[in-house]
Protein backbone atom coordinates (compact mmCIF):
# COMPACT_ATOMS: atom_id res chain seq x y z
CA UNK A 1 0.00 0.00 0.00
CA UNK A 2 1.40 3.40 -1.01
CA UNK A 3 1.30 6.09 1.63
CA UNK A 4 -0.26 9.26 0.21
CA UNK A 5 1.87 12.38 0.24
CA UNK A 6 1.00 15.14 2.66
CA UNK A 7 -0.60 18.28 1.27
CA UNK A 8 -0.46 20.70 4.18
CA UNK A 9 1.42 23.25 2.08
CA UNK A 10 -0.56 24.92 -0.71
CA UNK A 11 1.61 23.53 -3.49
CA UNK A 12 0.64 24.46 -7.04
CA UNK A 13 -0.52 21.34 -8.84
CA UNK A 14 -0.79 22.26 -12.53
CA UNK A 15 2.55 20.74 -13.51
CA UNK A 16 2.80 17.00 -14.23
CA UNK A 17 4.96 14.77 -12.07
CA UNK A 18 8.52 14.04 -13.15
CA UNK A 19 8.04 10.71 -14.99
CA UNK A 20 9.64 7.77 -13.24
CA UNK A 21 11.03 6.54 -16.56
CA UNK A 22 13.27 9.62 -16.80
CA UNK A 23 14.96 8.89 -13.45
CA UNK A 24 14.73 5.10 -13.28
CA UNK A 25 18.35 4.49 -14.41
CA UNK A 26 19.87 6.86 -11.84
CA UNK A 27 17.57 5.65 -9.06
CA UNK A 28 18.64 2.08 -9.81
CA UNK A 29 22.27 3.18 -9.80
CA UNK A 30 21.94 4.88 -6.40
CA UNK A 31 20.09 1.87 -5.02
CA UNK A 32 22.82 -0.46 -6.31
CA UNK A 33 25.55 1.65 -4.67
CA UNK A 34 23.66 1.50 -1.38
CA UNK A 35 23.30 -2.30 -1.55
CA UNK A 36 26.93 -2.81 -2.52
CA UNK A 37 28.24 -0.50 0.19
CA UNK A 38 25.76 -1.13 2.98
CA UNK A 39 28.50 -0.66 5.58
CA UNK A 40 28.63 3.03 4.69
CA UNK A 41 25.38 3.85 2.88
CA UNK A 42 21.86 3.96 4.27
CA UNK A 43 19.16 3.99 1.61
CA UNK A 44 16.14 5.93 2.90
CA UNK A 45 13.06 4.39 1.26
CA UNK A 46 10.37 6.46 -0.39
CA UNK A 47 6.64 6.72 0.18
CA UNK A 48 5.79 3.47 -1.59
CA UNK A 49 7.29 1.28 1.13
CA UNK A 50 5.86 3.16 4.11
CA UNK A 51 2.52 2.15 5.54
CA UNK A 52 2.51 4.91 8.14
CA UNK A 53 2.03 8.56 7.22
CA UNK A 54 5.26 10.47 6.73
CA UNK A 55 5.69 13.99 8.03
CA UNK A 56 7.39 15.18 4.84
CA UNK A 57 5.42 17.53 2.60
CA UNK A 58 7.14 17.56 -0.82
CA UNK A 59 5.88 19.08 -4.09
CA UNK A 60 3.34 16.90 -5.92
CA UNK A 61 5.52 16.92 -9.04
CA UNK A 62 8.06 14.77 -7.17
CA UNK A 63 5.54 12.07 -6.32
CA UNK A 64 6.84 9.34 -8.65
CA UNK A 65 10.46 9.96 -7.68
CA UNK A 66 9.66 9.96 -3.97
CA UNK A 67 7.77 6.71 -4.17
CA UNK A 68 11.16 5.15 -4.94
CA UNK A 69 13.75 7.17 -3.01
CA UNK A 70 13.57 9.15 0.22
CA UNK A 71 17.23 9.98 0.61
CA UNK A 72 20.77 8.76 1.24
CA UNK A 73 22.91 8.81 4.38
CA UNK A 74 26.65 8.30 4.08
CA UNK A 75 28.27 7.02 7.28
CA UNK A 76 25.27 8.33 9.19
CA UNK A 77 25.43 11.80 7.61
CA UNK A 78 22.50 12.84 5.37
CA UNK A 79 23.82 13.78 1.93
CA UNK A 80 20.48 13.66 0.09
CA UNK A 81 17.11 14.24 1.74
CA UNK A 82 13.99 14.12 -0.40
CA UNK A 83 11.58 13.75 2.53
CA UNK A 84 12.09 17.05 4.33
CA UNK A 85 9.98 17.32 7.48
CA UNK A 86 10.87 20.74 8.90
CA UNK A 87 10.93 23.87 6.75
CA UNK A 88 12.42 27.20 7.78
CA UNK A 89 12.93 30.67 6.31
CA UNK A 90 16.19 31.51 8.09
CA UNK A 91 19.86 30.69 7.52
CA UNK A 92 20.54 29.87 3.85
CA UNK A 93 16.83 30.33 3.09
CA UNK A 94 16.73 33.96 4.23
CA UNK A 95 16.31 35.47 0.75
CA UNK A 96 14.09 32.77 -0.71
CA UNK A 97 10.38 33.20 -1.25
CA UNK A 98 7.45 31.23 0.17
CA UNK A 99 7.99 27.57 1.10
CA UNK A 100 6.11 26.46 -2.02
CA UNK A 101 8.70 28.07 -4.33
CA UNK A 102 11.59 25.80 -3.38
CA UNK A 103 12.35 22.43 -1.81
CA UNK A 104 15.55 21.58 0.10
CA UNK A 105 17.58 18.54 -0.97
CA UNK A 106 20.52 18.97 1.41
CA UNK A 107 21.20 21.36 4.25
CA UNK A 108 23.60 22.32 7.00
CA UNK A 109 23.17 25.23 9.44
CA UNK A 110 25.04 27.48 6.99
CA UNK A 111 24.26 26.10 3.54
CA UNK A 112 21.61 24.35 1.48
CA UNK A 113 20.88 22.82 -1.90
CA UNK A 114 17.40 23.71 -3.14
CA UNK A 115 15.16 22.65 -6.01
CA UNK A 116 13.28 25.58 -7.51
CA UNK A 117 9.52 25.28 -7.99
CA UNK A 118 7.74 27.42 -10.60
CA UNK A 119 4.34 29.02 -10.11
CA UNK A 120 2.65 26.04 -11.79
CA UNK A 121 4.43 23.56 -9.51
CA UNK A 122 7.04 22.43 -12.04
CA UNK A 123 10.47 21.56 -10.60
CA UNK A 124 13.27 23.51 -12.22
CA UNK A 125 16.93 24.30 -11.70
CA UNK A 126 18.85 23.45 -8.55
CA UNK A 127 21.01 25.93 -6.66
CA UNK A 128 23.52 25.79 -3.86
CA UNK A 129 23.31 28.57 -1.28
CA UNK A 130 26.31 29.25 0.95
CA UNK A 131 26.87 31.41 4.02
CA UNK A 132 27.00 34.56 1.87
CA UNK A 133 23.49 33.77 0.49
CA UNK A 134 24.76 33.77 -3.11
CA UNK A 135 23.09 31.36 -5.53
CA UNK A 136 25.24 28.92 -7.50
CA UNK A 137 23.77 26.79 -10.25
CA UNK A 138 24.18 23.10 -9.31
CA UNK A 139 22.08 21.36 -11.97
CA UNK A 140 19.58 22.09 -14.70
CA UNK A 141 16.95 19.86 -13.10
CA UNK A 142 16.44 17.08 -10.55
CA UNK A 143 17.39 14.15 -12.83
CA UNK A 144 20.66 15.91 -13.70
CA UNK A 145 21.36 16.59 -10.03
CA UNK A 146 20.75 12.95 -9.12
CA UNK A 147 23.26 11.93 -11.79
CA UNK A 148 25.80 14.37 -10.41
CA UNK A 149 25.08 13.13 -6.90
CA UNK A 150 25.52 9.48 -7.95
CA UNK A 151 28.87 10.28 -9.58
CA UNK A 152 30.12 11.92 -6.37
CA UNK A 153 28.77 9.13 -4.19
CA UNK A 154 30.47 6.45 -6.30
CA UNK A 155 33.86 8.20 -6.20
CA UNK A 156 33.56 8.85 -2.45
CA UNK A 157 32.67 5.22 -1.77
CA UNK A 158 35.67 4.02 -3.75
CA UNK A 159 37.94 6.00 -1.42
CA UNK A 160 36.06 4.96 1.70
CA UNK A 161 36.41 1.33 0.67
CA UNK A 162 40.17 1.64 1.03
CA UNK A 163 40.10 3.74 4.21
CA UNK A 164 40.88 2.21 7.61
CA UNK A 165 39.01 4.89 9.57
CA UNK A 166 36.06 3.83 11.69
CA UNK A 167 33.37 5.57 13.71
CA UNK A 168 33.45 9.37 13.86
CA UNK A 169 36.67 9.55 11.85
CA UNK A 170 35.00 7.64 9.01
CA UNK A 171 31.99 9.96 9.09
CA UNK A 172 34.27 12.99 8.90
CA UNK A 173 36.13 11.45 5.97
CA UNK A 174 32.83 10.75 4.19
CA UNK A 175 31.74 14.38 4.64
CA UNK A 176 35.08 15.61 3.30
CA UNK A 177 34.83 13.36 0.26
CA UNK A 178 31.31 14.47 -0.64
CA UNK A 179 32.34 18.09 -0.17
CA UNK A 180 35.31 17.55 -2.46
CA UNK A 181 33.41 15.70 -5.17
CA UNK A 182 30.08 17.53 -5.04
CA UNK A 183 29.14 20.25 -2.59
CA UNK A 184 32.25 22.45 -2.73
CA UNK A 185 31.52 23.22 -6.40
CA UNK A 186 28.36 25.15 -5.53
CA UNK A 187 28.33 25.79 -1.78
CA UNK A 188 31.67 27.58 -1.36
CA UNK A 189 32.06 31.34 -1.17
CA UNK A 190 33.67 33.37 -3.95
CA UNK A 191 37.19 33.15 -2.49
CA UNK A 192 36.95 29.38 -2.05
CA UNK A 193 35.73 29.02 -5.63
CA UNK A 194 38.80 30.90 -6.89
CA UNK A 195 39.39 34.19 -8.60
CA UNK A 196 39.08 32.88 -12.15
CA UNK A 197 35.89 34.26 -13.67
CA UNK A 198 36.28 32.33 -16.92
CA UNK A 199 33.26 30.51 -18.24
CA UNK A 200 32.86 26.96 -16.95
CA UNK A 201 31.68 25.64 -20.29
CA UNK A 202 28.21 24.80 -21.58
CA UNK A 203 25.52 23.46 -19.27
CA UNK A 204 25.34 19.74 -19.97
CA UNK A 205 22.90 18.82 -17.22
CA UNK A 206 24.88 16.54 -14.94
CA UNK A 207 28.39 17.62 -15.95
CA UNK A 208 30.63 19.06 -13.27
CA UNK A 209 31.57 22.72 -13.62
CA UNK A 210 35.18 23.73 -14.12
CA UNK A 211 37.17 25.43 -11.37
CA UNK A 212 36.40 28.93 -12.65
CA UNK A 213 33.16 30.55 -11.56
CA UNK A 214 31.02 32.62 -13.92
CA UNK A 215 29.48 35.64 -12.25
CA UNK A 216 25.98 36.40 -13.55
CA UNK A 217 25.15 40.10 -13.14
CA UNK A 218 22.07 41.32 -11.33
CA UNK A 219 20.44 43.79 -13.73
CA UNK A 220 17.85 46.49 -13.75
CA UNK A 221 14.67 44.71 -14.94
CA UNK A 222 13.91 47.53 -17.37
CA UNK A 223 17.11 46.80 -19.31
CA UNK A 224 17.21 43.01 -18.97
CA UNK A 225 14.93 42.35 -21.94
CA UNK A 226 12.85 39.83 -20.01
CA UNK A 227 9.09 39.46 -19.95
CA UNK A 228 6.69 37.95 -17.42
CA UNK A 229 8.66 39.19 -14.42
CA UNK A 230 6.77 39.37 -11.11
CA UNK A 231 5.21 42.69 -10.26
CA UNK A 232 7.55 44.75 -8.13
CA UNK A 233 10.77 43.18 -9.43
CA UNK A 234 13.71 45.36 -8.39
CA UNK A 235 16.50 43.42 -10.07
CA UNK A 236 16.91 40.28 -12.14
CA UNK A 237 19.60 37.74 -13.05
CA UNK A 238 19.30 35.67 -16.24
CA UNK A 239 20.94 32.23 -16.01
CA UNK A 240 19.23 30.64 -19.02
CA UNK A 241 22.55 30.34 -20.86
CA UNK A 242 24.76 30.15 -17.78
CA UNK A 243 27.09 27.19 -17.11
CA UNK A 244 26.98 25.02 -14.04
CA UNK A 245 28.58 26.79 -11.10
CA UNK A 246 27.38 30.20 -12.31
CA UNK A 247 27.03 32.51 -9.35
CA UNK A 248 24.59 35.31 -8.48
CA UNK A 249 25.61 37.65 -5.67
CA UNK A 250 22.18 38.58 -4.34
CA UNK A 251 23.45 40.63 -1.39
CA UNK A 252 25.44 42.90 -3.73
CA UNK A 253 22.41 43.86 -5.84
CA UNK A 254 22.14 47.62 -6.33
CA UNK A 255 18.61 48.06 -5.05
CA UNK A 256 17.13 50.39 -2.43
CA UNK A 257 16.79 49.29 1.17
CA UNK A 258 18.32 46.47 3.19
CA UNK A 259 19.31 43.49 0.99
CA UNK A 260 18.09 41.15 3.73
CA UNK A 261 14.58 42.54 3.23
CA UNK A 262 14.50 41.17 -0.33
CA UNK A 263 13.18 37.83 -1.51
CA UNK A 264 13.62 35.74 -4.62
CA UNK A 265 11.07 34.67 -7.22
CA UNK A 266 11.78 32.25 -10.09
CA UNK A 267 10.92 32.34 -13.75
CA UNK A 268 11.88 30.09 -16.70
CA UNK A 269 12.07 26.94 -14.55
CA UNK A 270 14.36 28.60 -12.06
CA UNK A 271 16.84 29.96 -14.61
CA UNK A 272 15.66 33.57 -14.18
CA UNK A 273 16.04 34.98 -10.67
CA UNK A 274 13.96 38.04 -9.75
CA UNK A 275 14.60 40.08 -6.61
CA UNK A 276 11.56 41.65 -4.96
CA UNK A 277 11.03 43.64 -1.81
CA UNK A 278 9.65 41.50 1.01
Amino acid sequence: MTTPMNSSLPWPTEAPAIPLLSVRPVLDRISSLARTHEQDVTFVPGFATHEEELAADPPPALEQVLDELGGIELCGHPVLNLLVEDRTDVGPYTLLGPATTFYPLYETPEAAVVLTIDDDGAPGAIYGIGEDLALQLAAADLPSYLERFADALEVSLATLGEAPEEGEARTELAEQLMDEHLFAAFLGDAEEAGDDDAAAGPDTGGAVAAAGTTAVPVQDPSTAGLIDLPEGTLAVADLRAAPLGARVELIDADVPGDPLDLHVAWRERGRVVALLSA
